[in-house]
């Protein structure tokens, strides 16, 4: 099975939070799949953390080396139905990368984005509890 992740599950993975252990049993068997903004996005998260003292330049850097090895497909994006999204919900178009890639393969998005699981209920995505 595959499932849609967002950037926001990979972090809480990569950060030992206490979701990870739910995160890991969701996707223990699935194929992940992310639109290819994934990456720069994990790297701002890492630059914030470093920004706020939470991480050394090292621990980012490793931090990022384990993502990397995380299999992930990436998938384009359809910014036609994206832009349509943003507008349509007023968020953010990396938001709507992740549900127009839900929708689009008609498979589940893992977020801890409560907006985003919102969002994604209304258009018949299921977003498995975490």
């Amino acid at each position: 099975m595959e499932s849609v992740v967002d950037a926001s599950v990979l972090v809480a993975v990569l950060m030992n939070e206490p979701e990870k252990p739910r995160i890991i049993e969701l996707t223990s068997d699935a194929d992940l799949v992310a639109p290819g903004c994934v990456p720069w996005e994990i790297g701002n998260a890492l630059s914030a953390m470093l920004k706020r003292g939470r991480l050394s330049v090292d621990v980012a850097r490793l931090m990022f080396a384990a993502f990397e090895g995380i299999p992930i497909r990436y998938v384009p994006v359809e910014f036609g139905n994206a832009l349509q999204l943003s507008g349509d919900h007023q968020i953010y178009a990396y938001d709507a990368y992740y549900l127009d890639c839900a929708h689009r393969h008609r498979v589940p998005l893992l977020t801890l984005d409560k907006r985003l699981r919102q969002i994604a209920a209304k258009l018949g995505i299921a977003t498995p509890e975490i």
